[in-house]
Formats: structure tokens, sequence, C-alpha cells
């Protein structure tokens, strides 16, 4: 019963976490499927490989340093950053090359599903090895749930806002981005771990966790409020082309667009995505060069044209 528990421990909270960081990209909502790709990368693959990884290193490493204490904790401190970080990162260098994917919001919610996935599982696996005793198998869940599973989210997901931010420079300077996103990524993860080996650093650890995920929100939420900007600065030039109605410029750049009323509901959604789509490609156009450039011009006319489809047969 204990395992069927710890699954369920494992699962739920992870899951809900997941959604609840999908939906607050709620501007440009990121196709849930390649969320879902992501989490499930986190959940197996990036484990999986993390397993190895580790059991690699730590061989190569207990021949010189014979202390079994001193080798867990070399592990925990260095190896498990290192090594998890990259096999969680590994399939963000995959998701990355994504047409979706193209800002730091984008890149926050890919990395947090990654994350997400790798806490949900290594969770389970805490849980079951704890379920001997119900007090500390209690314990480890809340700590688990409310710290470490974060850590992982949030550890991911900064790699993933420095690829967002750098997706459209030079080859070179998304290679440092990436590096440096993925040290911070590193530290953090160490920094945790380092903390919480120890008992007299342990609130250290929380406070430490509970500022970097405040920094997290407070980054999220920035970028959040960057895409509503890109969408009524782009949309403005639509509105003097005639493309999109001026009256409609600050609705469908804030929540009010969620709301029934404003346009015919038969036609809402997929106006609201034409436009929100449109207002990105173009951003992404400017920033784009070659084949990539040619795809998302062609795909600015066919949004232009599909939207003045949709509010032609409104009027009708």
């Amino acid at each position: 019963m204990l395992i069927f528990f710890s699954a369920l421990a494992a699962i739920i909270p992870m899951t809900i976490y997941l959604i609840l960081i999908w939906r607050f990209d709620r501007y440009d909502r990121e196709p849930f499927r390649i969320v879902l790709a992501n989490y499930l990368w986190g959940a197996i693959g990036a484990i999986f490989l993390a397993v190895i990884g580790s059991v690699i290193l730590t061989f190569f490493i207990s021949l010189f340093v014979k202390d079994e204490n001193s080798l867990e904790l070399f592990g925990a401190i260095a190896v498990a950053p290192f090594v998890e970080e990259m096999t969680k990162g590994l399939f963000l260098l995959i998701t990355v090359s994504n047409k979706k994917f193209d800002n730091i919001t984008d890149g926050i919610v890919y990395g947090g599903a990654i994350g997400l996935g790798f806490g949900m599982t290594e969770n389970f696996l805490y849980f079951v090895g704890n379920s001997d005793n119900l007090v500390s198998w209690i314990y480890i869940i809340i700590v688990r749930t409310l710290f470490s599973a974060v850590m992982h989210c949030v550890s991911t997901a900064t790699l993933g806002a420095f690829l967002g931010y750098s997706k459209f420079m030079s080859r070179g300077k998304r290679i440092f981005y990436a590096f440096v996103g993925l040290s911070i990524a590193m530290f953090i993860h160490a920094a945790w771990n380092s903390f919480v080996s120890f008992q007299s650093t342990a609130p250290l650890g929380f406070l430490f966790l509970f500022i970097t995920i405040l920094i997290f929100i407070a980054v999220f939420t920035i970028s959040i409020a960057r895409e509503r900007k890109i969408i009524f600065n782009e949309l403005s030039e639509e509105v003097t082309n005639g493309i999109i109605p001026a009256a409609h410029l600050n609705i469908l750049s804030s929540s009010i667009r969620e709301k029934v009323g404003w346009i015919p509901e038969t036609i809402r959604k997929d106006y609201i995505k034409s436009a929100t789509t449109l207002a990105f490609r173009k951003l992404q156009a400017r920033n784009s060069k070659g084949a990539s450039k040619i795809y998302y011009e062609n795909d600015i006319d066919n949004y232009r044209r599909f939207i003045s489809f949709l509010l032609s047969g409104s009027k009708a």
C-alpha cells in the first residue's frame, strides 16, 4: 500500500505543478504534447542516463577517494548536479530547435517540465526507499515535494530561460549563454545538496531555495509581461494595415480576450491564437536568417489571410 501511495504522492503534485506552469504562460501557451514530451524525458530518459553517468563517474572517483562517507558526500555535491543537469538539459537542445520555442518564457516552461518529470521519478524512488517508517515517509514526501523536486524544476528552467533568451543570436552567443545557463543550474543544484547534506546548514538550504524560487517566479512573471507587450507592439502595425480592428488591440494583448462577448464566440479562440502567433512570427522573422526567415515570412502572410477570412466571416 505504501508503494501505491508513494506513486500517488510522486505523480499528483508534480502533475499539478506542470499544469500550473503551462497555464501560467497565458499569451502564447506551448503545445501541451511538446510540454508533456519534455516532462516524460525528465521522468524516464534523463533519469536513465543520470544513473548510468553517476555510476561511471563515481567509479572513477572511487579510485582516488577511498572513504565511503566522503565519496557519498562528493557524489551529492558534485557528481549529481553535474550529471543530472547535463542529462535533463540534453532534451532542451532538441526542443529549442522547435519553431514554438522562441523566448525566455518557452524555455522556462519546457525546462521546468523536464525538471518536474525528473523530480517525480526521483521522488518515487525516495518515497519507496523510506516506506518502512511512516513518520520518515511523510517527512520525506513533504520535503521533496515542496523543495527538492521544485529545485529540479527551477534549475532546468534556468537553462531553458538562457536558451530561449539566446535563440536568435549568433552561434557563438548561443553556446555561451547555454554554458552560463547550465552552470547556474548546476550551482543551484549543488548549493541545495550542499546545504541539506549537513543538519547544521539545512535551514540555510531551505532559505536559499525559497529565495531562488522567488527569483524564478519574478523572472517568469516579467517574461509573461514582455510577451503581452510584444503582442501589443507587433499587432499595432496590423491595425494600421487594416488587418485587425483598432478596438481589438488592447483586448488581444490582455486577459480580457478570454472573456466572451467582444467577438463572435464561434471564432474567438481561433482569432486569439492566430493573432498571437502572427505577432510572434513577425518578431521571429526579424531575428532570423535564411530558410527560417523565409518560413516565418510565409507564415505571416498565411496568418494575415486567415485573420482577414475570420473577421470577414464574422461581419457577414
